[in-house]
């Protein structure tokens, strides 16, 4: 009965207009991905042959060898892995720690103070290039990878989303756990923080890209080769190309860049959605 109910609904679902509306999904699907598609193939053709559009060869790794060789591209890995988990680690920190607050504490000018926190969100962290900058000069920070990273430790996003999502959580687990004699640290870390991950992974995933593609305050922090991210490397490199047009090393360089993004997006991208969904984005 429920097989033959499950096939009956399944069945019943592919009507003309299902069909119609899924064409269509797959029709654009395949648009959106033609200058992913052009890349790859850009990145895996012999340099003669990358202009040429109905060229096709064998696939070659000697474009990514010659960038390997042209820039330290790997060091540009370890900059950007040390900035985007370094500042991801604080920002999990502070965010459960604020969120519980404006969640669960009662104290003078709360309501206020978390409408201050949000709108930081209507602010485009490029604005505040100049004074960031400014501030990190007086703190002897420019040119660091501490100073790339420190104006992003408060997230008022992360914030919001804790709050919300800990006044979801029944008051009666922390109740029982302070008439067990339970510490505020220990209760957050054993109750709350198990109960919270949905919301870590979805901002995780949120932050990480983007201090992965941030470009601009890299651009104005970081002079040093040494201590150059991905996408300040990536930049430099293309420029160098200006004049010579070297689309395969270009596109290769840039597949380099995005493919741990685009494996995470392919992999996590059900629990990312599912991750909004538990933590109340619609």
């Amino acid at each position: 009965m429920g097989n033959s109910w499950g096939s009956e609904r399944k069945h019943k679902k592919l009507n003309p207009a299902s069909i119609i509306v899924y064409g269509f999904m797959y029709l654009f699907a395949i648009i959106y991905m033609i200058p992913l598609i052009w890349m790859i193939r850009t990145a895996l053709i012999a340099p003669n042959k990358a202009i040429d559009l109905f060229s096709i060869s064998w696939p070659t790794l000697g474009n990514f060898k010659r960038i390997l060789q042209a820039a330290p591209f790997g060091q540009y890995y370890i900059n950007t892995i040390v900035m985007v988990f370094g500042t991801l680690a604080v920002q999990f920190v502070l965010i459960t720690m604020a969120g519980y607050a404006f969640a669960r504490l009662n104290f003078w000018g709360k309501n206020v103070l978390f409408i201050l926190f949000l709108t930081q969100l209507m602010i485009t962290p490029d604005v505040l290039i100049m004074p960031n900058y400014s501030f990190m000069g007086q703190l002897g920070l420019v040119d660091t990878k501490l100073g790339v990273i420190l104006p992003f430790f408060a997230s008022a996003l992360g914030i919001f989303l804790m709050r919300q999502t800990i006044k979801t959580i029944p008051y009666e687990l922390e109740e029982a756990a302070k008439m067990d004699g339970c510490s505020l640290p220990r209760m957050l870390v054993q109750i709350y923080v198990p109960l919270l991950k949905p919301v870590y992974i979805a901002f995780g995933l949120i932050s990480s890209s983007y201090q992965w593609n941030n470009f601009l305050w890299p651009l104005v922090m970081i002079n040093s080769v040494e201590k150059r991210p991905l996408t300040l490397g990536l930049a430099i490199f293309a420029m160098s190309y200006e004049t010579g047009a070297q689309w395969s090393d270009v596109t290769a360089a840039t597949l380099l860049v995005i493919a741990p993004l685009l494996i995470l997006f392919l992999i996590f991208q059900r629990q990312f959605i599912e991750s909004f969904a538990h933590s109340g984005i619609k």
